[in-house]
């Protein structure tokens, strides 16, 4: 069966943290809505499945937000929705994002009770300055016991960190990622700090309260990053995502990558779903009240469903495919006129960015340094 990965957003945080620019909202005060949209959710699930047809479910992933603030049984039910309505691999991943709170520690064996396989801990810092500079409400003490309190009760554990924060230097770094292999994640995601229109961050840059690394120390962080993972026993099998072995790696994000179908369920998810032969973009309604309302009036959440063209779902191929270590098969970009031998594809091959791999688009290191605007190459068509 073509495989099939569910995204699920559970879109209550308690506090937004002043890079985030997701699809968020505080949790107090709210009572009976958390319970509603987890009902919501089971059904567009299965208004969904309805779209998708037989799919071998491969993954599920709850995201957010903060999804391990959910009621774990609400969770468990949605879980078991999903399984039901598609085919579970035998090997189902099944991740939960998590802050490293105590409070949230503290439901790590009802997730895993309820199915949890991978949990994904937001540590986001070893440092406590960073930590505050970031707007987190745990400290680098309950991280590390976070950590701990996973790796007993998750067969997998995944980590993501943030660097390129103002005033980081690289040996900073370098201690920060050494302190973080140490804990024994098997998969570690490391982003770079981008301030974005719209959150606390891009309203203090714009006042010129908040200045980031410039690009030379981006990039000497970002090789910080590479060389000190690969030394612990990481594989860069993407552009921000290292895992101890091909078994570590995020099967969920690897459905994103490899341009495989995912359905999205929740305030705000994105999707991706093939039918007829096309490519559909699909997004669920944003707000929590008008997602329920959405799904109780017509049966499903999705707000938008736009059919791709050949192009379009070309240039997504590029963009995505290109992130990860094996790259992208000719064949799923021919609509942009890519092959082997287009003297666009020879000139950047000619300047290091692209491997010569005849059957295969595939970035190399340095084609990595410079991924946005390999992209934007490959991608036009003008």
């Amino acid at each position: 069966m073509t495989p099939l990965g569910v995204y699920v957003h559970w879109p209550y945080c308690a506090r937004i943290c002043p890079y985030c620019d997701f699809n968020v909202y505080r949790d107090r005060g709210r009572t009976d809505e958390p319970a509603a949209l987890a009902r919501a959710i089971e059904d567009d699930l299965a208004a969904q499945a309805a779209l998708t047809g037989p799919r071998a479910l491969v993954s599920v992933y709850f995201g957010g937000g903060t999804p391990s603030l959910m009621a774990p049984d609400a969770m468990g039910r949605i879980l078991d929705r999903a399984r039901s309505l598609w085919r579970p691999a035998a090997d189902l991943e099944v991740t939960l994002e998590a802050n490293p709170t105590d409070a949230e520690t503290d439901r790590f064996a009802a997730f895993a009770a309820a199915g949890v396989t991978r949990l994904s801990l937001g540590l986001q810092s070893l440092d406590d300055a960073a930590l505050t500079f970031l707007g987190r409400n745990h400290d680098a003490a309950a991280g590390r016991r976070a950590a701990v309190a996973a790796r007993r009760a998750f067969p997998r554990l995944s980590v993501d960190l943030i660097y390129a924060r103002p005033g980081q230097t690289p040996q900073d770094w370098r201690t920060e990622l050494a302190q973080t292999a140490d804990l024994g994640a098997e998969h570690v995601s490391p982003y770079q700090l981008t301030i974005e229109n719209g959150t606390a961050f891009g309203r203090a840059a714009r006042r010129g309260q908040l200045v980031t690394p410039d690009e030379d120390l981006g990039a000497d962080l970002y090789e910080t990053t590479q060389a000190v993972l690969s030394a612990a026993g990481f594989d860069a099998y993407e552009v921000s995502n290292h895992a101890r072995g091909e078994a570590a790696r995020s099967r969920h994000n690897l459905v994103y990558w490899r341009g495989h179908d995912y359905v999205g369920a929740g305030p705000g998810a994105h999707g991706r779903l093939t039918r007829a032969g096309v490519r559909h973009a699909t997004v669920a309604a944003a707000r929590p009240a008008d997602y329920i309302a959405r799904v109780r009036d017509t049966g499903v959440g999705i707000e938008t469903d736009e059919a791709l063209s050949p192009v379009e779902a070309a240039e997504e191929r590029v963009l995505m495919g290109l992130r990860i270590d094996e790259g992208v098969p000719f064949g799923e970009v021919a609509a942009l006129g890519l092959t082997a031998d287009t003297p666009k594809v020879a000139a950047l091959r000619e300047l290091g960015l692209l491997a010569a791999d005849p059957g295969r688009l595939r970035a190399t290191p340095a084609g990595r340094r410079v991924l946005d605007r390999l992209t934007a190459e490959l991608a036009d068509v003008a």
